[in-house]
C-alpha cells in the first residue's frame, strides 16, 4: 500500500471508476425489467402494443426520468473523478454510499410507477435523488480538504462545490415540498429546472468578483 503526502492510498481512481460504471450499468438495466415483465404479461393475454403503451404510460415516464437522472449523476461523477489522482478510505466510502443510492433508484422508481399512489412514494423517490446528490457533494467537499488526492485548482474545487450545493439544495427543496404537499407526487422535481439557471448565475457572480491578491 503506497503513501501520498501522509494519506493512506487504497486504490487508483481508474479501478474505482470502472466499478462505479458497472454499478450504473446494472442500475440502468434494472430500470427496464418491470417494463419487460409487463410486456410478457400482456402478451400472455393477447394484448396489443397500443394497449401496452396506454397501460404503461406512467411506468414509461418513470423509466425515462430515472434513466436520465442516473445518466446525469454518472456524468457528474465521471467528470469529478477525471481529476482524482488517488483514492483513500474516506473517498472510497463516500463513493460506495453514492453507488448504494444509485442501486436503490430502480426500486424507488418501481414503487412510484407500479404501486398505488400514497404519500410515501415521492418521499422515497425524491429522497433517493437528494441522497445521491448529497453523496457527490460530500465527495467534492472531502476532496477540497484533501488536495493531495486530486489535481484541481482552488477555483475549480469551489465552483464544483457550489454547483453541487445548488443541485442538492433543489432536491432537498423538492423533498420538503413533497412532505408539505403529499398530493403533489413527484411534481416538485420540476424545481430542478432551476438548476442550470442558478448555476449560470453563480458563475456570472463569481466572474464579477474582483480577483484576490
Amino acid at each position: 500500500m503506497t503513501q501520498l503526502a501522509g494519506t493512506r492510498v487504497l486504490s487508483s481512481p481508474e479501478r474505482l471508476q470502472a466499478f462505479t460504471d458497472a454499478v450504473v450499468a446494472i442500475a440502468l438495466t434494472l430500470l427496464i425489467l418491470p417494463l419487460m415483465e409487463s410486456v410478457g404479461e400482456l402478451a400472455d393475454h393477447h394484448g396489443t402494443t397500443a394497449q401496452w403503451l396506454v397501460e404503461e404510460q406512467f411506468a414509461l415516464l418513470g423509466f425515462a426520468l430515472s434513466f436520465v437522472l442516473i445518466a446525469v449523476f454518472w456524468t457528474h461523477h465521471h467528470r469529478l473523478f477525471r481529476n482524482v489522482r488517488q483514492i483513500d478510505a474516506g473517498l472510497l466510502w463516500l463513493t460506495v454510499a453514492w453507488m448504494f443510492f444509485i442501486v436503490v433508484m430502480p426500486v424507488s422508481t418501481s414503487l412510484s410507477t407500479q404501486m398505488d399512489a400514497d404519500w410515501a412514494q415521492p418521499l422515497v423517490y425524491i429522497g433517493t435523488l437528494f441522497a445521491t446528490s448529497l453523496m457527490l457533494l460530500l465527495a467534492r467537499v472531502y476532496l477540497s480538504s484533501h488536495p493531495d488526492l486530486h489535481h484541481m485548482d482552488a477555483v475549480e474545487v469551489r465552483s464544483g462545490i457550489r454547483a453541487g450545493a445548488i443541485v442538492a439544495g433543489l432536491f432537498l427543496a423538492a423533498l420538503l415540498v413533497a412532505v408539505v404537499i403529499p398530493s403533489a407526487g413527484n411534481l416538485p422535481l420540476l424545481l430542478m429546472l432551476l438548476s442550470e439557471p442558478l448555476q449560470r448565475l453563480d458563475r456570472r457572480r463569481d466572474r464579477s468578483r474582483p480577483a484576490k491578491r
